[in-house]
């Protein structure tokens, strides 16, 4: 008696949302792009918070980055009326050059502190109080860029903090840089007994009072 034949089962063809009875569901591929792309500008300009930090190119000498931040400090003086040459000198300070890591990794320029409400970052930094220094952590601003970073200082010392929005009016009417330093010292910007001095030494070394409007 001849053996049957074994009969082979026939193997399903793959079936999904994509790809149905080996054919390529066009239709749904469609779809499918429809919805990655429209949940990409939803979150792009609904939902900024997700946006990564874009991290700003570090200058390597102190006449480039006086050159990089000068166009947006008198731009911003024209608009604010903060001094270009208190705008230059404090990013000067308060970043390092642009070197210090609150500048590379948080694009925050001049030390800004966050809030509860705004995106920060905890760092490690000194404070002076009590007759010395101290190492202390706190939470500072982050930003989407350098110039983010400047428009915000231009803001908070044109318009002052939402507690007192005359806080840093004596920066804005003083007439020169001089003036101008020391008010923003007794205004409590930093903590440092030498502030104002600082301030006024660097604008003099790089002679940043060419870039203030006259």
């Amino acid at each position: 008696m001849a053996a049957k034949k074994r009969r082979r089962k026939r193997r399903s063809k793959a079936t999904g949302f994509l790809v149905r009875k080996g054919r390529v569901q066009w239709l749904n591929v469609v779809v499918l792009v429809i919805v990655i792309g429209g949940l990409g500008w939803l979150a792009s300009t609904r939902w900024p918070a997700w946006r990564p930090v874009r991290q700003a190119t570090t200058v390597k000498t102190h006449a480039g980055f006086i050159k990089r931040l000068a166009p947006d400090a008198q731009a911003l003086q024209t608009t604010y009326q903060v001094r270009a040459s208190i705008t230059l000198a404090q990013a000067i300070l308060e970043s390092d050059w642009g070197q210090s890591t609150n500048a590379t990794e948080n694009n925050n320029l001049f030390g800004v502190k966050a809030t509860a409400a705004e995106p920060g970052k905890v760092m490690t930094t000194q404070e002076y109080y009590d007759g010395a220094y101290h190492q202390v952590k706190r939470r500072f601003r982050v930003y989407t860029s350098w110039h983010a970073s400047m428009v915000a200082h231009a803001k908070r010392l044109a318009h002052g903090p939402a507690w007192d929005p005359g806080h840093y009016h004596t920066v804005i009417e003083a007439t020169t840089y001089q003036d101008a330093a020391r008010a923003l010292a007794k205004s409590g910007y930093a903590t440092d007994p030498d502030y104002a001095q600082k301030i006024i030494n660097v604008i003099q070394k790089y002679d940043l009072e060419r870039y203030d409007s006259k």
